[in-house]
């Protein structure tokens, strides 16, 4: 922000204090710090974003890194980012990285790296900065797991009472056919519904087949491309991506072991 946004921000003519307060219950309404994202980052206006995070309470140092950290190691054991978390020490700071982009932390609150983790990992660093927020406790153990641990798909209850209900679905539709085509001469009309009724009842059984068959083939494809973006981190070999920033002499305290610098996101 430049000093003349500074001057306006902070010289807002009488009931300064009130307006910013007002401006800043005004964001809590209107945003979810909870759930809150690059796409909510990029709704907040420079007032509102002053509002909300204010300067002389950030979280800085060492324990801005331990924040970030366990924020950072939880979400990706929930899924909601894909990246493997490395620490470092002297001066502490917090690597993650992907098969194709990275973001590094700094004790001040600045972040560099570039791609989808570094959009991932600014918000989770403003929000830790914020006393207010509420950090999870960090998991215990790796929380990505190795290739060989994914397994082909979820779970195959769902997939199994379809393919219960759509051969249900061909058995009640061979026994309408049969019995409308052993009465076509004797009943007529009532049979040529029942042959157009074990049809219909034929096509929705074959139709839950192949969604059953597409979700398994999703499943499987969804699992071989999480095993590749694993390994794309280097969880099988223990090798590094070749664009990570050098640390050269330091060794990384982690789960499994570009852009310039910006200022705090």
């Amino acid at each position: 922000m430049s000093d003349a946004e500074d001057e306006a921000y902070s010289d807002r003519g009488e009931g300064g204090s009130e307006s910013v307060q007002e401006l800043r219950e005004a964001v809590d309404e209107k945003y979810d710090f909870e759930n809150f994202g690059p796409a909510e980052m990029a709704e907040m206006s420079i007032d509102e974003w002053q509002a909300a995070f204010d300067p002389e309470t950030w979280i800085t140092g060492e324990e801005l890194i331990d924040r970030v950290e366990a924020d950072l190691k939880t979400r990706v054991r929930n899924r909601e980012v894909f990246a493997r978390v490395e620490r470092y020490e002297d001066p502490p700071r917090l690597l993650a990285y992907s098969e194709n982009s990275y973001a590094m932390v700094y004790p001040d609150g600045s972040v560099e790296g570039e791609g989808t983790v570094l959009r991932d990992v600014k918000p989770t660093v403003a929000l830790c900065s914020m006393e207010s927020y509420d950090v999870p406790e960090a998991p215990d153990g790796p929380v990505l797991p190795r290739p060989d641990e994914v397994p082909e798909g979820g779970s195959e209850l769902g997939n199994n009472m379809l393919q219960v209900i759509a051969g249900m679905q061909i058995l009640a539709g061979i026994v309408l056919l049969g019995g409308g085509v052993f009465s076509f001469g004797t009943r007529g009309e009532n049979a040529l519904l029942l042959i157009i009724a074990g049809f219909g009842f034929l096509a929705i059984g074959v139709v839950l087949f192949v969604v059953v068959a597409n979700a398994r083939l999703s499943d499987t494809f969804r699992a071989e491309e999480f095993r590749d973006r694993l390994r794309g981190v280097g969880l099988e070999d223990g090798e590094r991506p070749e664009f990570l920033p050098p640390a050269p002499g330091e060794e990384a305290a982690g789960d499994d072991a570009g852009e310039s610098r910006s200022e705090r996101p």
